[in-house]
């Protein structure tokens, strides 16, 4: 028994020996897993953030790589990537290859370590509409704030020297809020009336860099201590970029315009036709990536379709333009507001006031841009040039309709549905498309024949 024991002894130690090796050599095996943010920083590259760090999450990644090379962006999107970043249970690295100008600049401070190519650059933050201005201070100072809690996130450096013990911010808030604001002084770095950029060497010695490489290689190598590693790189989907693409505020201005532009030239006309289908197709593209995205929630689109329901109840149903119809607008646009804020049910505390703004903005320049392309089109229709392929030409409204309706003209007759302003008449018992020409009159009124014109009888209510 015991010659059989010593027999086994050692095969039992060597396989013990090589189990615990190959168990070892797969655990160092590091997985590092790089996003590539090379773009305007935009609700796409947050969508592709936001994706990735889900990703390596499931993949139980060692460590996130953010591949970085940007002119900045958009603020509510940039805010939303580094909330994402601070608080990613997986450390986020950044390597700036070339530029983190902006928006880039807010996004590289979040990660736990920046790490720059030789030529590269981080800063100037300053908040700038889309022509290249200023905007005004208050969105400096939320931006300044905002970046500068971004820097204290990563806490101070505790320094001993001989019996003192000093605590040193890892991140200087106040470098960082120089990036922003032009009055702000740093000692011995930048004067009043400058923008803080730093070029890689000048970021090393301040602080806001903790590396100099050539090549994400390097970095992962050399920096984070990761000789046996698999990396793996973030591919977008199609459905990414095309949700990318929806959510991006000028687009959604536009969809907005479609929407309040489609319904407005519905209302114009009898029966359902093109318009009502643009507003349906328009109204469906501006929600469905919010909804998908979680931004947009049942109740807020239930606002937006209640205040619709409101205002088409205004025009068909009460007479004159009065409660239902104000509420039913203030609701729409409530409704489109509140389905870009990224607020959880009825809690607004993670909204800042950036992404308000953006979102107020958003919904007023496509409403703004609505109403006077509705003015426009309603002056330009039928006009000679383009537009007047839109309306019936003379000659086939003279060929087809113009024998019956000239009969017509001076002819009374009853409003047979409220005319506001378009509808039907009767007259001499006969229904014709008509249109008011003295506002809105009631189903009932008598009304008379002034003109005709596009195939429709326009009157006036006899008092």
């Amino acid at each position: 028994m015991l010659t059989y024991i010593y027999r086994i002894l050692p095969l039992f130690l060597i396989f013990t020996f090589v189990s615990n090796h190959l168990g070892a050599t797969k655990t160092d095996k590091k997985t590092v897993y790089k996003i590539d943010i090379k773009q305007e920083i935009d609700n796409t590259t947050r969508l592709y953030l936001s994706n990735g760090l889900s990703e390596a999450r499931t993949l139980s990644a060692d460590a996130v790589l953010l591949h970085l090379n940007t002119y900045g962006g958009l603020v509510d999107a940039a805010d939303s990537m580094r909330t994402a970043i601070l608080y990613s249970p997986i450390p986020v690295y950044v390597f700036i290859d070339n530029n983190a100008a902006s928006a880039g600049a807010l996004i590289s401070i979040a990660a736990d370590k920046i790490y720059m190519r030789k030529g590269a650059n981080i800063g100037a933050a300053t908040v700038v509409n889309q022509t290249g201005e200023a905007m005004p201070d208050k969105y400096q100072s939320y931006m300044r704030s905002m970046i500068r809690s971004t820097a204290e996130a990563h806490g101070k450096d505790t320094i001993i020297q001989g019996r003192d013990t000093l605590f040193k911010w890892k991140r200087d808030p106040l470098i960082a809020e120089a990036m922003v604001d032009d009055r702000v002084v740093v000692p011995n770095l930048i004067d009043s009336g400058k923008v803080l950029t730093f070029t890689a060497e000048e970021a090393m010695r301040w602080g806001y860099c903790d590396g100099i490489a050539e090549s994400v290689e390097e970095v992962i190598t050399k920096y984070m201590g990761y000789e046996d590693y698999e990396l793996i790189s973030y591919t977008p989907s199609w459905l990414d970029n095309l949700k990318g693409f929806l959510m991006s505020p000028i687009l959604q201005s536009l969809l907005i315009l479609i929407i309040i532009g489609g319904i407005y030239f519905e209302l114009q006309t009898p029966g359902l036709g093109f318009p009502s289908a643009a507003a349906i197709i328009a109204a469906i593209l501006y929600f469905a990536p919010l909804y998908i995205d979680g931004l947009a929630q049942n109740w807020e689109i239930l606002l937006f379709v209640v205040g619709v329901l409101l205002v088409i109840a205004e025009i068909f149903i009460i007479p004159g333009f009065g409660i239902a119809g104000i509420s039913g607008t203030i609701l729409m646009i409530v409704g489109l507001i509140m389905s870009l804020l990224n607020n959880t049910g009825f809690n607004f505390e993670e909204v800042t006031v950036p992404e308000f703004g953006q979102a107020t903005l958003t919904v007023l320049m496509g409403l703004g841009f609505g109403f006077v392309l509705m003015i426009w089109l309603s002056n330009k229709i039928g006009s000679p040039g383009l537009f007047k392929k839109v309306a019936l030409e003379k000659d086939l409204q003279d060929a087809v309709s113009s024998p019956v309706l000239t009969t017509l003209i001076g002819k009374e007759g009853t409003a047979a549905t409220v005319l506001r302003p378009s509808g039907k008449v009767w007259i001499e018992g006969e229904i014709y498309d008509g249109v008011s020409e003295s506002g809105f009159i009631e189903k009932g009124t008598s009304v008379k024949v002034i003109r005709f014109e596009n195939a429709q009888v326009y009157v006036y209510a006899i008092r």
